[in-house]
Parts: structure tokens; C-alpha cells; sequence
């Protein structure tokens, strides 16, 4: 969309644009308190507030967190069904979990004091 001249992103591009910064944060934030399969993650993001998110997303994404060692998987039985593939972290996967939570902390109190800086008193809701 062209406004005054100057492209604008819409809410929703806005909103996809930030989940791709963090989605893999998350994920590794959801399998630090306890691995799950691919099923149970997609319910877990959707039950923290991710409702865009599905099993087109998180599949490809387990799999390069996979292949950079931050994620491994195990077959394990299931009560109903073949067996699944359970995901949790890897030693490497906690340690980049960390720094990428530092580096959040650290952005998001940057991205907080700038907008309160812009936004005049009186606008805030």
C-alpha cells in the first residue's frame, strides 16, 4: 500500500514480520519447559497467543533447528498410532536460548524507550 508516497506495511505483514524475528526463540522457549512433538508444539504456540501458526510453519523450522544443534529428536511410542517424533533442546539449544532472551530483553526495552520518547503524553492510550 502506497500512502503520501511511502510504502506502509499492513497489521497483518506487520505482525508475520515480527513473529519470524522470534518464532524460533519461542519454540525453543516451549521445549526448554518440556519436549513435545510437532502436534503438541503448534497447540502450545497457538495457546500462547499464535493463532497464525501452523504445521507448514513449524515443521521446517524444527528441522533447521535440527540441523544447527539446537534441537534433537527422539521416536517414541505412541498410545494411538505410529510413532512420533518428540523434540527437546540441546545443550546448544539452551545456550543460544539464553543469548537470544538477553538480546530480546535488551531490543525490546530499546524499542519500548523509543516509543514512549515519540509518542506525546497526551496520544498514549
Amino acid at each position: 500500500m502506497i500512502v503520501d508516497g511511502r510504502a506502509t506495511v499492513g497489521d497483518a505483514d506487520r505482525q508475520t514480520q515480527l513473529l519470524r524475528g522470534a518464532l524460533d526463540m519461542c519454540l525453543l522457549a516451549l521445549l526448554a519447559k518440556e519436549p513435545a512433538h510437532g502436534y503438541e508444539l503448534v497447540r502450545r504456540i497457538d495457546d500462547a497467543g499464535f493463532d497464525a501458526v501452523g504445521y507448514g510453519t513449524i515443521y521446517p523450522l524444527l528441522t533447521r533447528m535440527r540441523r544447527l544443534g539446537l534441537v534433537a529428536d527422539e521416536l517414541q511410542t505412541s498410545p494411538s498410532g505410529p510413532p512420533r517424533k518428540v523434540y527437546a533442546l540441546t545443550d546448544e539449544g539452551r545456550t543460544r536460548l539464553h543469548t537470544w532472551s538477553r538480546q530480546w530483553t535488551d531490543f525490546v526495552q530499546t524499542v519500548n524507550a523509543t516509543l514512549t520518547e515519540a509518542v506525546p503524553p497526551s496520544s498514549r492510550s
